[in-house]
């Protein structure tokens, strides 16, 4: 068992941090399932022996928000050094909940405890429904009794499971066949060398080393092959800010209708830092680099499985996706479309800034897209000057 530490997480923009109390190992004992048997109750000792690590934090949190955040963050740690998978639909990950409601100044109310929480989701549809439980019941007169509850997913509600007081109600008791365990300090600082840099040490870095907003940085640490993925192909593009945006993004859009993780991304980082460059150096616009970048993921097979996985430049010239650049023959097509919408002209230079866009699309079309659009807007309002 080990004492004390906090941890630390967000919500919203505002910092919170929850004291532990304790984290300690058990031997998963099973569950036993009440609602898939009538009239009976089923034992599932699959789990049974299984090492479980049960923290328990100090009562620091006064909402749901506040406690789906925290276990988040937590989920984030174990997972983060490998200690767990993570994977709450199938118990790799559990959460209790102990709620109690309070009048402003007055001291804790009596808690009950929701059992198996097994999503984030569910976890905040629990204790709201539970908070709000008890205040209607301490409204109407009653009295909330200490139990053990459990949530209906289907019915959006809790009920009770068992009456419960204390932790003496348990019977814990020390074994006496287990000696204390002294472990070396030089083994710790081994393992410590050997850790993966922490979340929180990676977000600050990401912060401050490539300039990401809180946000950013939070989500490109979301895990340790998340953050490397981001790393490699910020590092290997020089466009940090331009690398997050697609990796929240169309990255992070593909990889969930996929179903797949960022292990399994088809996009090898380098090559999202080739498309990267590719758009910061105006030779494609976005619009293009999506095109780009579904070429690259839906790239075909070859006979052994392996991907034929044609570069970001190749694409392009195959593609004709290029922007045109040249200043001289922007100017003449720029020409020709002011030549075409003299009302657009007139409307603009009488100060209906919306007539500007009538005349910015006749010019992208008649570059088939390929031209630079901020460069397009520039030379027309030098014309327009």
């Amino acid at each position: 068992m080990v004492q004390g530490g906090s941890v630390k997480f967000r919500v919203g923009s505002q910092e919170k941090s929850v004291r532990l109390t304790r984290a300690h190992l058990e031997e998963d004992a099973g569950k036993s399932l009440h609602g898939n048997y009538q009239g009976m109750t089923g034992i599932d000792l699959n789990r049974a022996g299984t090492p479980l690590l049960e923290i328990v934090s100090e009562p620091d949190m006064r909402s749901s928000a506040e406690a789906v955040e925290y276990a988040r963050k937590l989920h984030k740690i174990v997972t983060w050094i490998g200690i767990c998978d993570g994977n709450m639909q199938e118990g790799s990950f559990r959460c209790d909940a102990n709620v109690s409601v309070r009048r402003p100044g007055a001291p804790f109310g009596t808690r009950r405890e929701i059992k198996n929480l097994n999503s984030f989701k569910f976890m905040q549809q629990a204790i709201d429904y539970e908070v709000q439980w008890q205040i209607d019941l301490i409204e109407d007169g009653g009295e909330v009794l200490q139990a053990t509850v459990l949530f209906d997913a289907d019915s959006g509600e809790t009920r009770a499971m068992r009456t419960k007081e204390d932790a003496h109600d348990y019977r814990y008791f020390p074994d006496p066949d287990l000696p204390p365990l002294a472990i070396a300090g030089a083994w710790i600082e081994a393992l410590r060398a050997a850790m993966h840099e922490g979340p929180d040490a990676m977000e600050a870095r990401f912060q401050a080393e490539y300039g990401l907003p809180a946000y950013d940085a939070t989500l490109m640490t979301q895990s340790p092959a998340f953050a490397d993925y981001f790393e490699d192909a910020a590092r290997a593009s020089g466009q940090p800010k331009l690398v997050a945006n697609w990796l929240m993004g169309e990255v992070s859009r593909r990889l969930n209708a996929d179903g797949l993780t960022i292990e399994q991304c088809p996009i090898p980082a380098a090559e999202l830092a080739t498309l990267m460059m590719r758009i910061a150096s105006r030779v494609i616009s976005n619009n293009s680099a999506k095109l780009v970048f579904e070429d690259l993921w839906n790239a075909p097979q070859n006979q052994d499985g392996t991907r034929l996985l044609q570069g970001v430049d190749e694409i392009i010239a195959a593609r004709g996706l290029e922007q045109t650049s040249d200043t001289g023959e922007l100017a003449a097509i720029i020409d020709a479309v002011l030549a075409a919408n003299p009302k657009s002209v007139d409307e603009y230079r009488a100060g209906k800034e919306k007539a500007f866009n009538a005349l910015v699309g006749p010019a992208m079309k008649a570059t088939k897209g390929k031209a630079n659009p901020d460069q397009v807007r520039e030379l027309l309002k030098q014309k327009l000057g």
